[in-house]
């Protein structure tokens, strides 16, 4: 299986062409976060039309998997806390988005919403503690910010850690991790594109300029994580 993994789209519809002809050389597409930008002077709910039709229109040439991040929450949800409710409400056979677990061939994928608070964070540690059970050879999770312990979630400056996403990690030792949320890192100083936390793979492209998203594609029968930085490259077998 070849999986394309990006992040930090933030409403670039440029990035978005550019992946509607790369989903066609692929077997799954993994968005992990920030598919819009709360910043933009595109009002939200217009980018969540169009953001919308561009999800479908991946979805009609490949798997699609799409986690929420922080720019992409929307509204409270039912506890009163923020969701992407836009995102939990498309509806696509090859579509998968925040809340699902899906079995493609023998890997699972499981979508992890961004949480914005205890009631929110409690459903993540449900979802991950459900999927766990009877999993197949190979367990993937998307997850938008990068977990404590990884350079991955340092910036050059500062570092994000999410304990909670490392505590996760060591509960249930998933095979990979994709993650996004700081786009400078694997760049920075200090920082990275991909480490390990015991037996796991974790992963975060980045995000930079250009025609072409920063960009990793997993290949899981020649083992190995290919990285595309715009400026530069790098391939590591897993």
């Amino acid at each position: 299986m070849r999986i394309l993994v990006l992040s930090d789209l933030h409403y670039r519809l440029p990035h978005y062409d550019w992946l509607l002809g790369a989903a066609e050389k692929v077997d799954a597409v993994a968005i992990v976060g920030d598919l819009a930008d709360v910043v933009s002077p595109v009002p939200h709910d217009v980018q969540a039309v169009v953001v919308a039709e561009y999800l479908g229109r991946l979805a009609e040439r490949t798997t699609v998997l799409a986690a929420s991040g922080n720019h992409d929450l929307d509204g409270p949800g039912a506890h009163g806390e923020q969701v992407a409710t836009w995102l939990r409400r498309l509806d696509h056979e090859r579509l998968h988005v925040d809340g699902a677990s899906v079995d493609v061939g023998d890997t699972r994928f499981t979508v992890c919403p961004w949480w914005d608070g205890p009631l929110t964070r409690e459903e993540v540690g449900e979802q991950l503690a459900a999927a766990a059970v009877d999993r197949p050879a190979r367990w993937v999770w998307l997850y938008h910010a990068p977990p404590a312990g990884t350079p991955l979630c340092h910036d050059g400056r500062r570092t994000f850690p999410d304990q909670d996403l490392a505590d996760w990690i060591a509960e249930h030792g998933p095979d990979v991790v994709l993650c996004g949320h700081i786009h400078q890192s694997p760049w920075a100083d200090g920082g990275g594109w991909h480490a390990r936390l015991g037996n796991t793979w974790v992963f975060n492209a980045g995000k930079a300029i250009g025609p072409v998203p920063a960009h990793i594609t997993l290949d899981t029968e020649a083992m190995t994580a290919d990285w595309f930085g715009v400026y530069e490259s790098e391939l590591v077998a897993l």
